[in-house]
């Protein structure tokens, strides 16, 4: 069934602004049959006819419409997929959406056809994804019945409840916008609760450990630890130890014993990130201990039994690895039971501003909510992000640094692989520098009006182009620590904001020369 043949009957609830004729067109061009709703009454009465298969609803700073909604159909045992609008700046009003349980968003000006058939595409996943669950209550109805006999139940139960029991929701708070990480999220919540191990391939920063914690954290091991090693971050001899373990005395050194990372997740869920970095003897340690299910500790002739889900994850193509002789083809047979693939973020388009949106939530250290131009947006969505959803969180920080009144505006935007640099923000207001008794400034850290200019006119004589990586760095350094003293009242909260101490900072801005006279020395 396509997605246009799906999203039939859709229920328009927008109490503000009801929907114009041509606005109607545009939405039955894309395959929607609108029935417009006005008030919560008239979507109980709607509800009430079961023939609505979806509802799209206005989404604005209150959030009482869509908790309202929410609250009705909860409240009539109805559980229709909820496609939000929102204001295009607002976007962290879409990623509470999502967080609410809105399958899709869609800003409040896109009358555009691609913009609708993908929230079809959601709508139809969302009602796949029920009528699944609805499959898998009817399995565990008949297991049960089936499974009446106490011996039967002994044996078989732990088995069925595995495999029948429909998934949790996770409950970390992730960004799965576009249609291709919610099919993702979608397949990966199913796998979750198959007690298989599971190989997560992708490139480098692009949010592998995030879906390892969603398989997690939607299997019934939730309640057990999530435990995660970096194989490519130890040197042998140590991971041999963390995953293993050794008692007291089996080595010079070893005072005690200690459990390994096997042991530590017993009940739960081990992370083995960048298994294609493991060295090859460990490969077949590893290997006997996932066929066998226990391990023995180094130093000791007692086997420990393992009750262990092992996810692995790799941005290396291990068939590769295998050709060149780099891992062991045995392995990775046994741990790519399930293989999932976390697509990079240029492949997942939809995901970049609502991601952008969370980042500010996370490290804007005001209260107000940011902003951002559409030329903003533009670059954002137009740039390739080659270091993937890692590179976009630098950006994002260094977008907080640079920008002022919580607005970010183009040239706010440092890119990874860009040589031009951004125009520092010269209209933000400066720190106040009321002078005390002593002649000293009353703010801790501030500059006088000359020096900033002096400052900034010294950065702006550089080149567009530097002519080397060191003059480029030295450049982009410059001018961050001079936002940041622009922005901050004291050394301290602009040591914070840039991420390092107050030590680092001192030091760098005496290495830059911006220790101006009348700046106090207090930390």
């Amino acid at each position: 069934m396509s997605s246009t043949q799906f999203a039939q009957n859709i229920l328009w609830l927008d109490p503000l602004q009801p929907l114009a004729a041509h606005e109607h067109a545009q939405l039955a061009s894309a395959g929607l049959a609108i029935r417009p709703v006005q008030m919560l009454e008239d979507l109980q009465s709607a509800l009430g006819d079961g023939q609505a298969l979806a509802l799209v609803t206005r989404h604005d700073a209150n959030h009482e419409l869509l908790e309202n909604s929410l609250a009705l159909m909860k409240r009539m045992g109805v559980a229709l997929p909820v496609v939000c609008r929102v204001e295009r700046k607002q976007l962290e009003l879409a990623v509470r959406a999502m967080q609410q349980g809105a399958v899709h968003v869609v800003a409040l000006d896109d009358w555009s056809s691609e913009s609708w058939q993908s929230a079809c595409q959601s709508i139809q996943t969302a009602h796949e994804a029920a009528v699944q669950s609805k499959l898998q209550a009817e399995l565990q109805a008949t297991v049960k019945a089936a499974t009446a006999s106490s011996a039967y139940k002994k044996t078989n139960a732990a088995i069925y409840a595995g495999s029948t029991q429909k998934a949790q929701t996770p409950q970390r708070n992730v960004v799965y916008v576009d249609p291709v990480s919610r099919h993702l999220l979608a397949l990966a919540q199913r796998v979750a609760q198959a007690n298989v191990t599971a190989l997560i391939e992708g490139p480098t920063g692009a949010g592998k450990e995030i879906l390892a914690r969603v398989l997690h954290e939607s299997s019934q091991r939730v309640k057990g630890p999530f435990v995660g090693l970096n194989c490519a971050a130890l040197p042998e001899q140590l991971i041999d130890d963390m995953l293993f373990g050794h008692e007291k005395g089996a080595f010079t050194g070893a005072q005690k014993e200690f459990k390994g990372l096997f042991e530590q997740a017993q009940g739960g869920t081990l992370f083995l990130d960048e298994i294609g970095e493991m060295p090859l003897h460990l490969q077949a340690k590893l290997l006997r201990v996932l066929q066998e299910r226990q391990l023995t500790r180094l130093g000791s002739e007692q086997p420990v039994d393992l009750d262990v889900r092992v996810i692995a994850a790799t941005n290396k193509d291990l068939r590769m690895a295998i050709s060149d002789r780099e891992f062991r083809e045995d392995l990775y047979f046994r741990i790519s039971t399930f293989k999932l693939r976390v697509p990079a973020l240029r492949n997942r388009p939809g995901d970049i501003l609502p991601l952008v949106a969370s980042l500010l939530v996370r490290h804007g250290q005001s209260k107000e909510a940011f902003t951002l131009s559409e030329e903003a947006q533009a670059s954002l969505l137009a740039y390739p992000w080659p270091g993937n959803v890692r590179e976009l969180e630098n950006v994002v920080q260094r977008a907080v640094v640079l920008c002022s009144n919580n607005h970010i505006e183009i040239n706010h935007l440092m890119f990874d692989d860009s040589t031009e640099l951004p125009i520092p923000d010269q209209t933000a207001s400066l720190p106040p520098s009321d002078a005390n008794e002593t002649g000293m400034t009353a703010a801790p850290f501030a500059m006088t009006s000359s020096a900033l200019e002096s400052s900034f006119s010294e950065v702006m004589s550089f080149n567009a182009t530097p002519a080397n990586l060191q003059e480029a760095v030295k450049s982009n350094e410059h001018q961050l620590i001079l936002a940041a003293i622009e922005t901050t009242e004291s050394r301290i909260e602009a040591a914070r904001k840039l991420g390092i101490s107050p030590r680092t900072l001192r030091y760098k801005m005496a290495k830059l020369k911006l220790e101006p006279s009348n700046m106090a020395m207090a930390a």
